[in-house]
C-alpha cells in the first residue's frame, strides 16, 4: 500500500537530501585536512552533538518497526531488551570515554596495538576486523537497509533496487566527502526529524482513540492489561 504524500511532504524530503549534500560540499575541504578531522572531526565535537548523533544512529530505520513490533507482541516490558544497555552506556559516556580520549586513539585497533603486543596483539587486530566487517555489521546494515527499503516502498511506491540505489548514493555523498563532520550533523537534523514525527504520530494515535485512559480501558476489555506492564 503506498501512502499518500502532499506537496509538503515531498518538499521536506526534497530539502533534507540538498541539506545533506550541502553539508558534504561545504565540509570536504575541512574533512580532508588530516586523518583526524575526517575521522574524530578534529577531536572538537561538543559533548551535546556527539551524544545527539550517537542517540540518532541508534533511531535508524529499522528502530521504530522493531520497538513497535516488540511493544505489540511483549507490550511495554518488552522494551527491557534495549534499555538493559543505558548502564553500559552511561559506564562509556562518563568513565571510559575521557580515557579513550586521554589514549588519543581513532580506532579500537590502535587501542589494541597500545594495550597488547606481539603476535597475540595482531590476531586480535585480524580477528577484530574481521569479525566486525563481515560478520557483526553485515548483520546491522542488513536489518537497517532492510527496513529503509521497506518504509521507502510503502512511503513512494519505488521498487526495492531503486529504493536502495538513490538513498545509498545520497549517504556516501555527504559521508565520504565530509567525514565525522558531515555524520554529525546530518544525525542532529535526522534526530530532530524523527523525534518531532514520532511525538506527532504518538499524539495522533491517542487522539484517534480517545485519549490514554480510553486505551488503557479497551487494553482491559480485550484481556491485554498485561502490555501495559513497566516490569515484565
Amino acid at each position: 500500500m503506498e501512502a499518500r504524500l502532499t506537496g509538503l511532504d515531498y518538499a521536506i524530503v526534497v530539502g533534507y537530501i540538498v541539506f545533506a549534500l550541502g553539508i558534504g560540499v561545504l565540509l570536504a575541504r575541512r574533512a580532508a585536512q588530516s586523518i583526524a578531522q575526517y575521522f574524530a572531526a578534529g577531536r572538537e565535537l561538543p559533548w551535546w552533538l556527539a551524544g545527539t548523533s550517537m542517540v540518532a544512529t541508534t533511531f535508524a530505520s529499522d528502530t521504530p518497526l522493531a520497538v513497535t513490533g516488540i511493544v505489540r507482541t511483549q507490550g511495554i516490558s518488552g522494551n527491557w531488551f534495549w534499555w538493559g544497555g543505558a548502564f553500559a552506556n552511561m559506564l562509556g559516556t562518563f568513565f571510559f570515554a575521557p580515557l579513550w580520549r586521554r589514549s588519543e586513539v581513532l580506532t579500537d585497533l590502535e587501542f589494541i596495538a597500545i594495550r597488547y603486543h606481539g603476535a597475540p596483539a595482531n590476531f586480535l587486530r585480524g580477528f577484530r576486523v574481521l569479525y566486525s566487517s563481515l560478520i557483526a555489521n553485515s548483520i546491522v546494515m542488513g536489518w537497517v537497509i532492510a527496513a529503509m527499503v521497506k518504509i521507502v516502498q510503502t512511503t513512494f511506491g519505488w521498487e526495492p533496487k531503486t529504493a536502495l540505489a538513490v538513498l545509498i548514493a545520497v549517504t556516501f555523498a555527504y559521508t565520504i566527502s565530509a567525514g565525522l563532520w558531515g555524520v554529525v550533523l546530518t544525525d542532529f537534523v535526522q534526530f530532530a526529524l524523527a523525534m518531532t514525527g514520532a511525538i506527532w504520530l504518538a499524539a495522533a494515535a491517542l487522539g484517534a482513540i480517545g485519549g490514554g485512559a480510553m486505551l488503557v480501558q479497551r487494553l482491559s476489555e480485550q484481556g491485554h492489561a498485561k502490555l501495559l506492564a513497566f516490569v515484565p
